[in-house]
């Protein structure tokens, strides 16, 4: 129909017209007022405690212990199933994070700014690699180093931005796909061009030498640093892409541990849901299929923007990484995303291909009619609250959301 491809076209421009800045660092409290106590923001579609995956709800105990709104792990289970804490999604919000993805009110967000719509997303730093919260992890190293996060870096990083003046990041991404990276599983680029652009306003703006020191080798040694960044980049982006009737792009996709979730540009805020899958891939030593959570984490808003699992040409390293094939592969999974999506980024080119730009536009109706599903990069996290990350992989779309978002599309424009 020539409405659908007139709104398509709209959604494109609006995709493409971004101008994501990255340009400060504050507390959720104030990036979010009705981040109230006790209410805890996840990854991924609504659910309730009873439907929670073992990582899941080991953050979200971990998360009542920091903010002292449980004095122990078992207490915070314990409040957890007597309706204690409100479960809502990070989505709702502005916001997005990875793994778990929580956010409360304690928590510093960095925030981008989509300076050509006007709107502001949110994302939680990123707590670095190992056993970490997004993974489920919530022993006293983890809540230690939140707090660090919360009392120190996230303030002085906070200082750096507004000192800088904000970070673009089109450009920056642009660089980092010609470097190797695809937004995803590999951000060792973006995360050196970060450190790169901070690191003289990190140097005027933190007095002591310790601080600095640490700060810094906080972002050098995580080669994961940028991730969050380009989450809350995709969130600037895709927000405005909302609400644009007859418009079949998607403009998000997550998944809690339990379900997966899309949601349609012209059908508003509406999740069409579907159980989530496991990731394949490879495990760290030690670890095998049998010790996998399934996928989870609102990460997936890098691949609405045509990054991570489509612009896997970019990165033939991650093919090996995720246990996609040989790297030569790569440039197959980016090919193939080109079949269900609207259009291309030409800011965003890839040099293995061309320079072709990364595929961009989901559009559930050509998912349907072909057949393929998004492909994603992911982490694999233990199924048990506490352990961590214990590997990294490939997960698919399930193909039922795209039914079911595709149905209530066609109703919503009157195709029947």
């Amino acid at each position: 129909m020539q409405r659908i491809e007139a709104a398509n076209k709209q959604a494109l421009e609006r995709i493409l017209g971004a101008d994501p800045i990255l340009i400060d660092v504050i507390p959720a409290s104030e990036a979010i007022p009705t981040l109230t106590e006790n209410r805890i923001l996840h990854a991924g579609p609504p659910l309730n405690w009873d439907q929670m995956c073992g990582p899941m709800r080991g953050a979200v105990c971990g998360i009542a212990v920091f903010e002292g709104w449980a004095r122990s792990l078992d207490e915070a289970a314990n409040f957890s199933a007597e309706g204690a804490f409100e479960f809502l999604p990070n989505h709702h919000f502005d916001a997005v994070g990875p793994m778990t993805g929580l956010t409360t009110i304690g928590q510093p967000v960095m925030v981008v700014e989509n300076q050509t719509m006007g709107n502001r997303a949110y994302c939680a730093i990123n707590e670095g690699l190992g056993k970490v919260m997004r993974f489920g992890g919530n022993d006293h190293e983890v809540l230690a180093r939140l707090r660090w996060l919360r009392d120190e870096f996230g303030p002085a990083f906070g200082r750096a931005l507004r000192h800088l003046g904000g970070l673009p990041l089109k450009n920056l991404v642009a660089r980092g796909l010609t470097m190797g990276d695809e937004m995803h599983q590999r951000n060792v680029a973006c995360t050196g061009l970060t450190l790169r652009a901070l690191a003289p306003a990190f140097a005027e703006t933190v007095r002591d030498r310790g601080e600095l020191s640490k700060a810094l080798a906080f972002i050098g040694n995580n080669d994961q640093f940028f991730l969050n960044i380009a989450m809350a980049m995709g969130k600037s982006i895709m927000d405005p892409v909302r609400n644009i009737e007859a418009a079949s792009i998607v403009t998000a996709m997550s998944r809690n541990g339990t379900d997966f979730g899309i949601r349609v540009s012209g059908t508003g805020d509406s999740w069409f849901t579907a159980p989530v899958e496991m990731p394949e891939g490879l495990y760290f030593p030690g670890f095998t299929e049998a010790d996998a959570n399934p996928d989870m984490g609102d990460s997936t808003i890098v691949e609405t923007v045509g990054l991570g699992g489509f612009a896997m040409g970019a990165a033939p390293a991650v093919a090996g990484f995720v246990g996609a094939g040989e790297p030569s592969s790569a440039v197959d999974f980016t090919r193939k995303m080109s079949d269900i999506t609207v259009g291309e980024n030409p800011e965003w080119s890839i040099p293995g291909l061309n320079y072709l730009g990364v595929p961009t536009g989901i559009d559930i109706r050509l998912v349907v009619e072909t057949g393929i599903v998004p492909t994603i990069n992911t982490g694999i996290a233990h199924k048990e609250p506490g352990i961590g990350q214990v590997g990294a992989g490939v997960v698919n779309a399930p193909m039922h959301c795209f039914e079911k978002a595709l149905i209530a599309f066609a109703e919503g424009v009157g195709i029947t």
